[in-house]
């Protein structure tokens, strides 16, 4: 499939979302890159025809949230419109989200925060990842014949890794922000309170994760009716969750770490044999690194170091792509998917291999983002065919020189951007909640590397430099992404998903500098993934058939599998700002003034 290289808007995106039932944004003000239109002598017929866009984002003037629930984005705006700046309301959305989106959203998991501060114009990467405690060994999903036990690193309280989000949060606010801690949480306090509606998605979320969460008495006291769960239209409250929020906006992060909330969370894992201690949440700490920076056709990409292998991977397979004409090959091409899945299995193939917490292993940032090292990888593509994932291999970049999840995305009037990707790592977490808390936790301890070439929940292997240490933060793929053009922010975006948070990202990339698309077009796009091991591409529905064909005739084993990633993207233009939540998930919104 060829397109011509026109300058306007491929209508791919659009025509597919279309043939998916995929909703359309509400109409705004033309975009720049529409065709002009035609003057009044012109025919009728041509006067009709003013533009090629389908899809329009949202736009406004002065700030943006693009987040995956509306309560949370309209709290974020309300901020921005008070005067706060972009990190005040990237908090204010943070701790909503952990109320409102109690699949992902948290304050008993962790994640990463990429800020551009626009007075300095220096971009910062807060890692508040989560920790293993201090009782955490190697071997300690493994029984006495070296086997991994089924479900020890998910749904028990061995699963759970020391809490980042509420330091992480609160530093942010302390170095970055303007308001207080009792004025961004407010709002959440307040929902917590009060209860908010269970819409459709989240009640079917509730349904098929029942038998988890039933297992502990303090869950199904928040997220059950008798025996069964909440359904959509009924209140969910969660008072205990709004007590712990009350104490954090009070007496700032040492309530959860060291105060009341601490003591019940290490009861809590006391009881049932889990790691955690208070010391062990005394000791956790937040770490500022510099972001993970590339070039891709004149763009600068900043995204997440490690222990994130997302920022690493997407520049690296960005590099790779650089030196093929993907404009002239068209969004959804099999020449175009060929080459991307070719990019993926080498990355995904030294992600196994490389990638770690850089406080445990050496991790090679700078050899796998070389330039020369993309050189040789790209000498081992075939433009016309598949490589067996099987004789795929971890490369050797130079020496070493230092489910679920929710992504949002914030734009001030100052020129401030805020990335934010967190999670609980699977839908719910460990499903636990510490009794008397109202805090869900993480199972993101299956995020580590159990036993080498044993794959984790999302089908991904890992090696020693993932392998679990006490204190050490387990490998992720979450990857909170700007693009500056010109030394100014352009793009902001990042998505949920797990092992394919990192290919959704940099798709999302390429669709806005290499096909020109606007945040609905993109959102819309049919998405790919391949993670080296199993040897598929994933695909999702809406692809055309011929393209599938030419694809399998190329060797990829292709499988339609559900939707991939729930991007919440922000663009910067001269004339505004354009922005779209995901619709792959009904809940998401995108707001401005």
């Amino acid at each position: 499939m060829r397109f011509p290289a026109l300058r306007f808007r491929p209508s791919v995106a659009a025509v597919v979302a279309l043939c998916l039932g995929l909703p359309m944004a509400l109409p705004v003000p033309a975009l720049a890159q529409q065709a002009p239109a035609a003057s009044t002598s012109a025919p009728a017929s041509v006067r009709y025809d003013i533009g090629y866009t389908i899809f329009y984002p949202v736009r406004s003037q002065n700030g943006m949230v693009a987040s995956e629930h509306r309560l949370a984005t309209e709290i974020g705006v309300d901020i921005l419109k008070r005067g706060g700046n972009a990190v005040d309301a990237a908090v204010a959305v943070g701790f909503a989200l952990a109320v409102v989106l109690p699949n992902a959203g948290n304050v008993g998991g962790g994640g990463f925060m990429i800020v551009h501060d626009a007075k300095t114009g220096k971009d910062v990467a807060i890692d508040f990842r989560e920790m293993a405690p201090a009782k955490a060994f190697r071997d300690m999903y493994l029984d006495g014949q070296g086997k991994v036990v089924p479900d020890r690193s998910l749904y028990t309280h061995l699963a759970v890794g020391i809490p980042g989000t509420v330091a992480g949060l609160a530093h942010a606010l302390e170095k970055y922000g303007t308001m207080t801690l009792a004025d961004v949480m407010a709002p959440a306090i307040r929902l917590a309170r009060e209860g908010h509606t269970v819409t459709p998605q989240l009640a079917g979320l509730l349904e098929v994760e029942r038998d988890h969460l039933a297992r502990w008495d303090a869950t199904r006291a928040i997220f059950f009716k008798g025996d069964r769960p909440l359904t959509a239209g009924e209140t969910l409250v969660n008072a205990d969750l709004a007590t712990s929020l009350e104490a954090i906006a009070q007496q700032g992060p040492k309530a959860f770490y060291e105060g009341a909330i601490a003591e019940k969370i290490a009861a809590e894992m006391a009881r049932h044999g889990g790691s955690i201690t208070r010391e062990d949440l005394k000791a956790y700490k937040v770490v500022e690194r510099e972001p993970v920076s590339g070039s891709y056709r004149g763009y600068t990409v900043k995204s997440m170091p490690p222990p994130s292998s997302g920022g690493t991977h997407i520049i690296q397979m960005l590099n790779i792509l650089e030196r093929w004409p993907l404009k002239e090959y068209g969004p959804a091409s099999a020449r175009g998917i060929h080459l991307m899945a070719e990019a993926m299995k080498l990355a995904y193939a030294d992600r196994s291999e490389y990638l770690g917490d850089p406080d445990f292993a050496k991790v090679p940032v700078k050899g796998l983002t070389s330039r020369t090292y993309a050189d040789e990888l790209a000498a081992k593509i075939d433009p016309e065919k598949a490589t067996p994932a099987g004789t795929v291999k971890p490369g050797k970049p130079a020496p070493h020189e230092s489910d679920q999840t929710t992504h949002y995305s914030v734009a001030d009037s100052r020129g401030n951007v805020v990335s934010t990707t967190y999670t609980l790592n699977l839908n719910f977490g460990s499903g636990i909640v510490a009794e008397g808390t109202g805090i869900l936790l993480n199972n993101e301890m299956d995020d580590f590397s159990a036993k080498p070439g044993v794959p984790n929940a999302f089908g991904l292997i890992g090696g020693d430099a993932n392998a679990i240490q006490p204190y050490k933060r387990p490998l992720s793929s979450m990857s909170p992404t700007i693009v500056l053009k010109d030394g100014k922010p352009w793009l902001v975006t990042g998505s949920p998903g797990g092992s394919r948070i990192i290919t959704t990202t940099m798709e999302t990339v390429i669709d806005h500098i290499d096909f020109d698309m606007n945040p609905a077009e993109a959102a819309a796009l049919p998405r790919v993934h391949h993670q080296w091991t199993p040897d598929e591409l994933r695909v999702e529905k809406g692809l055309s058939p011929d393209t599938i064909r030419l694809l399998e005739q190329m060797g990829h084993k292709v499988a339609v599998k559900p939707t991939m990633g729930r991007t919440q993207t922000i663009q910067l233009r001269p004339d505004g700002l354009y922005g779209y939540s995901d619709p792959r998930n009904p809940d998401g919104m995108t707001l401005g003034y």
